[in-house]
């Protein structure tokens, strides 16, 4: 019976330490890894994931400056939320103690780093710059690229098929920065560089694009590494070129750790599908299927209008701002404290870390108002001088004027100073199919998009663009190189902030008629086994010569001209087809002239005399050549001209 009993009681006692072990709180993961001093903001939100973290009962650290405001603790066990104050605490690595009732408390280093500079010292980009928008699995290959990598779900780099990875990563385009200093762009920016760990599905998809984030604090590693990122943007600065950073605040991947482990049960919109969608029938995995049959889903409409109408149901407000972009992505809840918080340190963490010099922030109008404008406001207050543009696609001035910081037509203020022209893509797109006649269409358009520019509180911080990633490209599937010019000689003389799209310089085309992958193509030369490198005079075709040589010398000769970036803009009813946008600064000027037709035309320079003066001539910077200002100019089909005088 004693021995019986000593069994019992030796098995209970190891249950008990078994169960006690089993209970014990981990530390896996603090974000952010690290922090910085001197920041504006001094609170510090440490999230600190690991088992049962939550049955912490209180953080303390002796560290000098530091003090501990306050742990929050949501519905998931395996999240504590550490509130520091940070203003007083000088750089070095502080010990945070994790005390546990009755059991030993839990020590973790944390190191907080010295500032590079001030956030007044951060320039952004503006309107003297011309961004150069490309995806980095498209544009080109490093030669120790590695595959597969380890500890990532299953992916495939197929570069036959388009809507797999094709390879490329950030080594592949450091190799090629000469190339953007020869065209004569001065900023890139990158479609998302974070890790998406999302597994490619059966039906050939996979998140190359990079907008399903798993990771906001790690680069994706078949890109490359944080440091790799660093170095390239380092490299990229010693050329002058700036690196705007792709962030996406409404969505995230469905394979980020938030999805298997909610921290709480408001950290995503609509969150009932993630649970009741397991048994639903619906590949979880994928997202590309049809979800709208499951009464669990909340699917966005894609219609941005409700967020400001003034009339708008709350069903369509909801539908738009609480819907998901796609089933593999879900929604984001910025009303969440704690979870904005995370994202604002996470966009300040890499602003500090890698030295960005702007943010694009995808699907701004889906996330809520709000939030992100407080998220705007913090970062203005941090960093006066750099700059974010938010991706608003609507194709009325009017709305997107409204998202503009201090604008007037909104009666709270999105702090936001740059927003995307979609007014300008949309009619360009129209007019580039049309003859211009002499009330509506073809350069008409274009003129009645350009006189709305009185609603924006400052037309100088506004994004313009002919295509990009999620469009068709601006030549379609044709070669229209005329028209492509007049695109360009428009979009890099007004008063605009100019966005290219890789590849338009050699004439890249395609639609997305039957896949966005067909918009996304490989850039000729950046992968091992191309046959051709279009980085290279002698490996384009004469065609993609002449037009890179044409928008080359173009850039730069916008580079520091200040009549471009500086001056006033004066635009011309299109007349007898023919449209005049003029620049002033300083008693200099540039006209570009633009016939909107398929047949020669006349521009009637006596029209133009307010902005001709006394010139007698001028040069034609797109061919070098001089035109005579005393007489009428004879125009070609579809010619462009940008004078200077």
């Amino acid at each position: 019976m004693k021995q019986l009993l000593l069994s019992l009681t030796l098995l209970m006692s190891a249950t008990t330490m078994s169960a006690a072990k089993a209970t014990k709180p981990l530390i896996n993961r603090i974000d952010p890894a690290f922090w910085y001093t001197g920041m504006k903001n001094t609170s510090l939100q440490l999230m600190v994931y690991g088992k049962n973290i939550a049955s912490i009962e209180e953080v303390t650290t002796l560290y000098p400056g530091v003090n501990v405001d306050s742990v929050v603790r949501l519905d998931s066990p395996n999240y504590l939320f550490v509130y520091l104050n940070v203003g007083k605490a000088k750089p070095g690595e502080m010990e945070l103690e994790f005390k546990v009732k009755k059991q030993k408390s839990l020590k973790q280093k944390y190191l907080l780093k010295q500032r590079e500079m001030a956030g007044d010292k951060r320039r952004g980009f503006d309107i003297s710059d011309v961004l150069y928008l490309l995806m980095p699995d498209r544009f080109a290959q490093g030669l120790d690229h590695s595959k597969p990598i380890a500890g990532m779900n299953a992916y495939r780099e197929d570069r036959s098929q388009p809507s797999l990875r094709h390879g490329g990563d950030m080594e592949g385009i450091r190799r090629h920065l000469d190339y953007f200093t020869d065209l004569g762009v001065t900023a890139l920016w990158f479609t998302p560089v974070l890790e998406n760990n999302s597994p490619d599905t059966d039906n050939g998809f996979s998140t190359y694009h990079g907008y399903a984030c798993t990771d906001y604090y790690r680069v994706d590693p078949r890109f490359g590494t944080n440091d790799d990122y660093r170095r390239l943007i380092d490299d990229c600065h010693r050329r002058g070129l700036k690196v705007v950073m792709d962030m996406i605040f409404n969505h995230c991947g469905l394979e980020h750790p938030w999805v298997a482990d909610m921290p709480s049960k408001d950290w995503f919109n609509a969150p009932e599908w993630l649970s009741e969608g397991k048994d639903s029938g619906h590949d979880r995995t994928t997202g590309y299927g049809e979800k709208k049959d499951d009464s669990k889903y909340l699917q966005t409409s894609y219609k941005l209008t409700p967020v400001l109408d003034p009339y708008a149901s709350d069903v369509d407000l909801r539908e738009t701002t609480e819907g998901w972009f796609v089933p593999s992505m879900p929604d984001l809840n910025q009303h969440n404290p704690h979870l904005m918080q995370y994202l604002i340190q996470n966009s300040k963490w890499w602003i500090e870390t890698a030295g960005i010099d702007g943010i694009r922030m995808d699907t701004y109008p889906y996330a809520f108002r709000k939030p992100m404008a407080e998220w705007m406001k913090e970062l203005h207050e941090e960093y006066p001088h750099f700059n974010t543009v938010g991706e608003t696609w609507v194709t009325e001035p009017a709305y997107t004027a409204a998202w503009q910081a201090n604008s007037k037509l909104s009666e709270s203020n999105s702090y936001l100073p740059c927003v995307m022209d979609f007014s300008f893509f949309d009619k360009l797109s129209q007019a580039k199919n049309e003859d211009t006649d002499n009330w509506w269409k073809g350069m008409n358009r274009l003129y009645n998009s350009f006189c709305y520019d009185y609603l924006y509180p400052n037309p100088s911080g506004v994004m313009a663009f002919i295509d990009n990633h999620d469009t068709d490209r601006f030549l379609g599937t044709g070669h229209d190189t005329l028209m492509l010019k007049q695109a360009l000689a428009m979009l890099l003389t007004v008063k605009r902030i100019p966005q290219l799209y890789y590849g338009t310089e050699i004439m890249m085309n395609g639609t997305k008629e039957v896949t966005d992958g067909n918009v996304r193509q490989d850039f000729p030369g950046g992968f091992p086994g191309d046959t051709r490198s279009a980085f290279t005079r002698e490996g384009r075709t004469k065609a993609q010569q002449q037009m890179f040589q044409w928008l080359s010398r173009l850039l730069h000769w916008r580079q520091g001209n200040e009549v471009i970036t500086r001056g006033t803009m004066k635009q011309f009813i299109p007349y007898e087809g023919v449209y005049v946008i003029a620049r002033q600064w300083k008693g200099k000027t540039v006209l570009t002239v633009l016939n909107g037709t398929s047949k020669a035309a006349l521009m009637q320079v006596k029209r133009y005399a307010e902005v001709i003066g006394q010139a007698g001539k001028a040069k034609d910077i797109l061919t070098g050549r001089y035109c005579d200002l005393t007489r009428d100019l004879q125009l070609k089909p579809r010619q462009s001209l940008v004078l200077e005088y």
